[in-house]
């Protein structure tokens, strides 16, 4: 009888053990990202696929070897002898240790995620990604936000003429010329 329960834990154990990433505990946050409310690991496991699904996980891709090359320039622009080394030590060492280190970032945008949103909805939205209509609309949003930014230069370029000139011509009526 007692063997049985044993062999039960043991079992469970195991299970737990090789669960999906999803289902494990959310890891804890290194204490220089600002606090965010506590989560359940449901809700942080939900947000946590929502961010990688969304494609929001890859937007941090970029930042360690820009990181990585503006710190090589800077050491290598006084000490050009340096480069050789200086490659082979990024490359080899640095770049593949701090490159493990954006999952801080995902795991803390997975955070703001589960503290935007209830469960409920954190399942809905999943559920949502992985229609083929949520899929069509992850894979169009780096287009439509490239064409959004765009936009947004132009708009900002228009606005501020137009505003410099309507400051230009109120400051006029009151006597001053800019």
């Amino acid at each position: 009888m007692k063997l049985t329960h044993l062999s039960r834990a043991l079992a469970l154990a195991f299970l737990t053990a090789i669960a999906s990433p999803a289902m494990a505990q959310q890891p804890a946050a290194p204490a220089y990202f600002p606090q965010t409310a506590p989560v359940s690991d449901s809700q942080f496991a939900l947000a946590k696929e929502i961010v990688g699904l969304t494609g929001i996980a890859k937007t941090f891709d970029p930042f360690i070897p820009a990181m990585l090359n503006e710190l090589n320039g800077n050491l290598t622009r006084t000490r050009p002898e340096l480069l050789a080394d200086m490659n082979a030590v990024m490359k080899d060492t640095i770049a593949p240790e701090f490159t493990k280190r954006t999952n801080e970032m995902i795991d803390y945008a997975a955070r703001l995620v589960a503290n935007a949103m209830p469960e409920s909805e954190l399942k809905e939205t999943l559920a949502f990604l992985k229609t083929s209509a949520g899929k069509h609309y992850t894979d169009l949003q780096p287009m439509i936000l490239s064409r959004i930014v765009s936009g947004l230069e132009a708009w900002n370029r228009v606005l501020s003429v137009e505003m410099m000139d309507r400051v230009r011509a109120e400051m006029k009526k009151k006597g001053h010329d800019l």
